[in-house]
């Protein structure tokens, strides 16, 4: 335990979003130092990470992996719907970053803040204390996203208000109202931004009979992907493998179709905010009325989400500042006051 202790005051401590997508580090009066995506390269068969010239492949190398790689290597997403569903690669992911970040530093080890989904069992928490301690971790920490995200989004929850954020990731989407410093109900829906992904992948496929890859998918809804109707509908080429040849072929896509073919997850995720107002507390749901929502994560920035819920609430809908950051943010906030808060938080250890 001394020992700990002792090398505990040459180690870095960090917060990570470890998120399906794209997994975040900041570290203690720096912010943000790291964000890569959620992805590893291995030998197929094997637990091997791959090495490139660019370094081992994880992250953004092993991102343009994805879909273009040949038989003996495979290009792997080790969370799914937020939690972690291949424990090896993640310990190899979290290792690589946790050592990106904090150097060669010896026998040094860092207290890791982790945000996981709220929704996660007790089974899926054990799962990501391990990967952590085994990537090198001296402590670990968990705090639910949808804190760390309103946290990050400099909401009030110390006070005896409702503050209420919509946390849409790529796994996970989480409906929060807090109060007072702690969640008082929380729905967490596992429809995200893969599942607006895998709806478009869908809809190219039934209309137009054409595969296309999930990096496709993605950029076709960052660029005309839309919850509600825009002053100018907008259209792209879109390139894939025709389902009845087996040959390359393009088609064109306009923005109405990416609509329609979202409607099943956005309205998902509308319901479950619907769901959450209905189980208030009268004085909380009041509160609201003034307060209103908050959308954080990369699904907020989806053109017009913010209208529909508004419509469907008829509440004020505001998107966070920066809200790719938001839950990272979050975590960086819980190391500054980490001696203060610790208490706070689920450990894997009973004794601080």
């Amino acid at each position: 335990m001394f020992l700990r202790r002792l090398t505990g005051l040459f180690s870095v401590d960090m917060g990570i979003d470890l998120g399906t997508c794209n997994t975040l580090v900041c570290v203690k009066g720096e912010g943000i130092v790291l964000n890569e995506p959620s992805v590893v390269a291995v030998r197929k068969g094997t637990n091997q990470v791959l090495d490139t010239e660019h370094g081992k492949a994880v992250g953004l190398v092993a991102k343009e992996m994805l879909g273009r790689t040949p038989g003996s290597i495979t290009a792997i997403r080790p969370l799914k719907d937020g939690v972690i569903a291949d424990f090896d690669i993640t310990e190899a992911m979290l290792g690589y970053f946790i050592k990106k970040v904090h150097g060669h530093r010896g026998l040094a080890h860092p207290r890791v803040v982790i945000a996981i989904p709220s929704g996660i069992t007790a089974v899926e928490k054990r799962a990501v204390y391990n990967s952590a301690e085994r990537a090198g971790a001296r402590r670990v920490f968990l705090v639910p996203e949808p804190k760390a995200a309103a946290i990050g989004a400099k909401l009030p929850i110390f006070d005896a208000t409702a503050s209420m954020i919509v946390d849409i990731g790529g796994g996970t989407t989480e409906v929060a109202v807090m109060s007072l410093a702690d969640i008082a109900i929380c729905t967490s829906l596992r429809v995200a931004g893969d599942d607006m992904d895998e709806a478009i992948v869908n809809y190219m496929k039934r209309t137009y009979n054409l595969m296309i890859g999930p990096q496709t998918a993605e950029n076709i809804k960052l660029r005309i992907g839309s919850a509600a109707p825009t002053n100018q509908e907008e259209s792209m080429e879109v390139k894939g493998r025709d389902m009845i040849s087996g040959l390359p072929r393009r088609a064109a896509l306009k923005s109405e179709e990416v609509r329609e073919a979202l409607k099943e997850p956005v309205g998902a995720i509308v319901e479950a905010v619907l769901r959450t107002l209905e189980q208030l507390e009268p004085e909380l749901a009041a509160d609201l009325v003034d307060n209103g929502v908050h959308l954080a994560g990369g699904g907020a920035l989806l053109r017009g989400l913010d209208q529909v819920l508004a419509k469907a609430t008829g509440l004020d809908v505001r998107i966070v500042e920066d809200p790719l950051t938001c839950v990272a943010r979050g975590t960086s906030e819980y190391l500054d006051y980490l001696d203060d808060w610790h208490s706070t938080l689920e450990s894997d250890e009973d004794e601080y």
